[in-house]
């Protein structure tokens, strides 16, 4: 899958809830695990469907350590379908992201600590997930992607 580049009208759209009649379909199936691949072959940490011109609310936090984050936490590739913030603490800060989306730039970007998070996985089975740290930064930076935005539209200073 070719990943969308920063300019892409893609990447300024809102994606779309996955329906009901989708969940457990070979497409679905399929398609997630094309964006896996994508993400791991370009060495990401998580993916949104809109990075590969695919309007479905759709992503992947899939943190490991990287030469680009080697104090990651390790986890399995976490798929989320149709997911929603339903809370996020008061206490934001400030760390370096890079996008895939977005090659060869990092920006300085505060966020919520930690987000409380519903979703449904492949079956359309309703999950819930509490994300803090660096989880917490992947889940709302590729969450960014369903609302239409990049960790561009978060800067506060060009120096």
């Amino acid at each position: 899958m070719q990943i969308a580049q920063i300019g892409e009208a893609v990447l300024k759209q809102l994606a779309h809830d996955v329906p009901a009649e989708a969940f457990g379909t070979p497409e679905l199936k399929g398609f997630t695990e094309a964006l896996l691949k994508t993400m791991q072959e370009a060495n990401g940490v998580g993916i949104a469907a809109p990075q590969v011109f695919d309007g479905r609310a759709i992503m992947y936090v899939a943190s490991r350590p990287s030469p680009r984050y080697p104090d990651a936490p390790q986890m399995e590739p976490l798929l989320l379908i149709n997911p929603r913030i339903t809370s996020q603490s008061d206490n934001w800060v400030w760390a370096w992201e890079g996008c895939l989306s977005v090659p060869a730039l990092r920006g300085f970007i505060q966020r919520p600590d930690q987000v409380e998070v519903s979703y449904q996985d492949i079956e359309g089975n309703p999950c819930h997930i509490h994300f803090e740290g660096f989880l917490a930064r992947i889940f709302q930076h590729e969450y960014d992607h369903l609302i239409g935005k990049t960790w561009l539209d978060h800067v506060t200073s060009t120096e």
